[in-house]
């Protein structure tokens, strides 16, 4: 038997402030927390581009987040603050050096120390891979993703393929997702349990050869109480 009692927002910011405590990347006193109907909306400021968006991935492990809107801003120290060729050479290294990364797929353009991604791969991890590779560097404020993922797969293999990858995976219930392909783009539907398992299927998809666009429209309907 389950309860249906559910956590108040105030429970919720408590549960985010901690988490964010808990996270040592995270310089917790520079973040303010609101949070309304289960959506958590950040504000304040990080240190550095990582720093913000390990925040962010903090709070999508807490039970009971929604939605979260991320209003931090990056403030550089002075210490930190580098030109544009500085950053753009530096991040052109670490993509180089990246095993995931095919060499000459991935161009960078750096702008007041936002990067820009652009090219074109296969796969959708080495695209996050390229990602992932430059948002630590010192100087960085944000990053934007536009690399190309080249379709190889026709989108009814597409479909069968993520399908089957829900199948198998432990997190996922897979009888309450519904996926749909048009060309080389997924859409998603249906309810996961957790914001946890929505980011999971949402990366089984994108897992898939030629994926180029995943639409997670899936939304989270928490289960509260403990088994009689």
């Amino acid at each position: 038997m389950k309860s249906n009692i559910k956590k108040s927002d105030t429970d919720l910011k408590r549960d985010v402030l901690a988490e964010l405590k808990y996270e040592p990347s995270v310089k917790v006193t520079d973040i303010g927390v609101l949070v309304k109907d289960g959506t958590v909306t950040l504000n304040g400021y990080a240190t550095n581009y990582g720093e913000k968006w390990d925040a962010v991935r903090a709070i999508k492990r807490v039970a009971g987040v929604k939605a979260i809107a991320d209003d931090i801003e990056v403030k550089l120290p002075d210490s930190q603050c580098r030109t544009a060729g500085d950053i753009a050479t530096a991040a052109a290294n670490q993509i180089n050096y990246s095993t995931m990364i095919p060499t000459g797929t991935v161009s960078v353009t750096v702008r007041e120390g936002w990067i820009t991604l652009e090219g074109e791969v296969e796969w959708w991890y080495r695209k996050d891979a390229a990602e992932k590779a430059v948002q630590y560097l010192a100087g960085v404020k944000g990053v934007t993703n536009q690399i190309l993922i080249k379709p190889t797969l026709s989108p009814t293999d597409v479909e069968k393929a993520i399908k089957s990858a829900f199948e198998r995976n432990a997190l996922l219930d897979a009888f309450k997702i519904q996926v749909e392909t048009t060309g080389n783009r997924v859409v998603l539907r249906g309810t996961v349990r957790n914001y946890t398992e929505r980011e999971e299927a949402e990366r089984a998809a994108w897992a898939a050869a030629g994926v180029f666009s995943v639409d997670n429209q899936l939304k989270v309907e928490w289960s509260w109480g403990l088994a009689a």
